[in-house]
């Protein structure tokens, strides 16, 4: 990639963030605390992205690394009384460590094997959550008092009952994944990662390292995810065993497969783009999923690299 075309994704990442930046102070409240957690979800997918786009290694076991953020953040404040900034440390620790563990038993494995070992991973964190139901709530979670939400940084005093603060917060965070991921993916590190996705076998052959690169990508991407866990525990002041089932690792593939596995915005789009159907369509029908789905091939069929991943194909092929 050229360093005009490194220029241009910038400009339009600028673009797009600072036009984001912007909704807070035009959208009325409802949709301000909506757009949050659309940001919030957004992080988790761009770690997500982190994994698949780049590396293309599909985990169905990244929900484990989102609830260890959760829970790590969750619980510190809820059980110990540590203050936010504090707890929101913890929880990305927490996922780190799990992200160590995990990546080192289950990259050694042939693809198919490694979906399948994240899956028996997930579902292995998802049944502790509700083994230790007295600590973590179990199905019913845990809800953090208003105390514990707030706290006070750099002399200043926050509430995350605020929604200003709450999108502010939720915006730096995603402005800090992406701006990660650009400069992993712009570095000697990124093209190392797309060598293994494209060939594994061949990056190897030339001397490189695999297993240690693909490790490298799996931390960036478990520690990403556990900062989205941590900030929706804390933001959301709620934790439950839900984040932690295969229906958040299912969500978050098909936010990444929507916007574009590959592109560092498809992540948003993906979001974006999934949330206001689903919210949009539970309000008029019960069958919503069913809707959805056939949404979902359709735009399979005409964009079968996703929103943003077509749109390169055919249009913009400098699109990061």
């Amino acid at each position: 990639m050229t360093s005009a075309d490194i220029s241009r994704n910038l400009i339009l990442i600028v673009t797009v963030m600072a036009g984001l930046f912007l909704l807070q102070f035009v959208m009325p409240q409802y949709y301000v605390l909506v757009i949050t957690r659309m940001m919030v979800l957004a992080v988790f997918a761009v770690g997500y992205n982190m994994l698949l786009g780049y590396v293309g290694l599909l985990s169905l076991g990244h929900a484990m690394f989102f609830a260890a953020g959760l829970y790590g953040a969750g619980l510190a404040t809820y059980h110990l009384g540590i203050a936010v900034p504090l707890a929101f440390v913890i929880g990305i620790v927490a996922a780190l460590v799990l992200a160590f563990i995990i990546g080192w038993v289950a990259l050694p494995t042939p693809r198919v094997s490694f979906m399948i070992v994240t899956l028996m991973f997930s579902q292995v964190g998802f049944l502790t959550t509700l083994y230790f139901a007295s600590y973590t709530g179990g199905q019913d979670g845990l809800s953090l008092p208003q105390a514990a939400r707030h706290f006070s940084l750099f002399g200043a005093d926050f509430s995350l009952a605020n929604e200003f603060v709450r999108f502010n917060i939720a915006y730096l965070l995603l402005a800090a994944a992406i701006a990660i991921s650009f400069a992993v993916l712009v570095s000697r590190r990124g093209r190392i990662f797309t060598a293994i996705r494209e060939n594994e076998g061949r990056t190897e052959m030339l001397g490189f390292n695999t297993f240690a690169a693909k490790l490298e990508a799996f931390l960036y991407s478990g520690g990403i995810v556990g900062a989205a866990g941590a900030a929706y525990g804390l933001l959301f002041g709620y934790m439950g065993s839900t984040f932690a089932s295969i229906q958040y690792s299912i969500e978050v593939l098909l936010f990444t497969l929507l916007g574009g596995a590959g592109t560092l915005l498809g992540p948003l789009v993906g979001v974006v783009l999934m949330t206001t159907l689903i919210d949009s369509l539970s309000e008029l029908t019960s069958a919503y999923l069913l809707v959805i789905g056939v949404v979902l091939i359709a735009l399979v069929l005409w964009f079968p690299k996703g929103i943003l991943g077509s749109i390169r194909e055919r249009w913009m092929p400098w699109l990061m």
